[in-house]
């Protein structure tokens, strides 16, 4: 059995390289969008080549071959294929006038003042039904952003709305991957970690619905208002239903694109040929994207080789003296394991079990810890640029990532929320339930 790597601090210096690479570039610049993400990684990629275990020294064959093994992990793959996929959708419902059929009748049907608190509440209640966050947001980012011309409001601002609702259900579904991953690794209920949760995700929901009131927007009443079919919007509808129900994203998304397919030729829109042209833009519009989960996915593969992860795991619980010690630093890890693989079920999975037996030290609700887990992984994974939310909106919209994560009033507030729930120990349980309905 391969034995774990010496922890070391220089194994996680490739993120840390990443993010002084984008940092130095736009300092020198004033631009701090002006160092394109993906050669940002490959350079931190190149640099993660040079390092070596500590106390060992690995072949440049054995490096490249542990990054390939990162970079083709099977999730990194099905993360592609939804990217490529989502691309296609977007193309062929912008051809057909999906989109501007759907902003239309937004601006004629929502009252102004509510459209982006209602887009917030919308993107709340898909997220919490598929338990996905990049779902909800590969079905709703054309629809959000479409908005941003006619309401007049940035669409970085449209973007981080349409990002923090997504979070809402990642945190918060029954069937979130995140959930699941939060209450096996402590062995809790699903039922308890959601009503753990419930008294942090409210308070920060209901702040940002009414911040979303206060945004000035444009009074559409003035502006021309074009017709809109419904007809035209329905391969917006499918994907909502199917994923309302359940389906796999890759499946819904696929139904997506076949209706809008059917539709276009029907209405007229494109030729056949026209509109396998149309799948190949949008798919091309999503290569960039693709690449830069690839490289992720093998620079992180490399940090855990480093033994860059285990040092960060053992150097936030080195001075744990008390419980509520012990829940700050179960945050800490969980919030930084996410910066440096930004996927907040990997984190989750790699601090559960630190996490579990730090319950077992210093008395800790192991509802609580599952709570913890999940909000605090899901607040920084809405804030990440280099995230797959915020990287797929902002690859939609055509967006810096970075000017997407100013916007992300939810995530934000998730977190300050998490911080004030373990400072004042809420909620506070009674019992310890260890059976898990999962």
């Amino acid at each position: 059995m391969q034995q774990p790597p010496a922890p070391q601090f220089l194994g996680l210096t490739p993120i840390l390289f990443f993010v002084a690479v984008v940092l130095c570039a736009g300092l020198i610049t004033d631009d701090i969008t002006a160092m394109p993400v993906l050669v940002a990684l490959f350079l931190a990629a190149g640099y993660a080549l040079i390092l070596n275990p500590k106390g060992e020294r690995l072949s440049l064959n054995d490096k490249i071959g542990r990054f390939c093994e990162g970079a083709g992990n099977k999730n990194i793959i099905l993360l592609v294929i939804i990217f490529l996929l989502a691309g296609a959708f977007y193309s062929l419902t912008i051809d057909i006038g999906a989109r501007d059929a759907t902003v239309n009748m937004a601006l004629s049907v929502i009252p102004t003042p509510m459209i982006l608190p209602g887009l917030f509440l919308i993107c709340c209640f898909i997220s919490f039904s598929m338990g996905t966050s990049t779902g909800t947001i590969t079905a709703l980012a054309p629809i959000g952003l479409g908005l941003s011309e006619g309401l007049g409001v940035s669409p970085a601002l449209l973007a981080g709305v349409v990002v923090g609702g997504a979070m809402f259900g990642d945190n918060l579904s029954f069937v979130s991957d995140t959930t699941i991953a939060a209450t096996r690794s402590q062995g809790v209920k699903l039922t308890d970690k959601f009503k753990a949760n419930l008294l942090i995700t409210l308070p920060a929901s209901i702040i940002t619905f009414i911040l979303l009131m206060f945004v000035p927007v444009a009074d559409t009443s003035t502006l021309q208002q074009g017709d809109y079919d419904v007809v035209r919007m329905l391969p917006y509808m499918l994907i909502i239903i199917c994923a309302l129900i359940g389906l796999n994203v890759v499946l819904v998304l696929a139904i997506g694109i076949g209706s809008a397919a059917i539709i276009g030729l029907l209405v007229g829109s494109f030729a056949p040929m026209a509109m396998w042209q149309s799948i190949q833009t949008g798919i091309g519009w999503m290569q960039n994207l693709s690449l830069i989960a690839v490289t992720i996915g093998g620079i992180v593969a490399l940090m855990h080789a480093y033994g860059g992860i285990a040092w960060l795991i053992n150097t936030l619980t080195r001075r744990v003296q008390s419980r509520q010690g012990a829940e700050y630093s179960i945050a800490a890890l969980v919030s930084l394991l996410d910066l440096s693989t930004a996927n907040n079920t990997i984190s989750i999975v790699a601090a559960g079990p630190i996490a579990k037996d730090l319950n077992e030290q210093y008395g800790v609700d192991p509802r609580r810890t599952a709570s913890i887990l999940d909000v605090f992984s899901c607040a920084f994974q809405g804030l990440v640029p280099y995230g797959a939310q915020i990287l797929t909106i902002a690859a939609v919209g055509g967006l810096s990532p970075l000017s997407v994560s100013m916007y992300c009033w939810y995530p934000m507030l998730l977190f300050v929320f998490g911080v004030v729930a373990i400072a004042f120990n809420i909620p506070r349980f009674v019992t310890v339930n260890a059976d898990t309905d999962v």
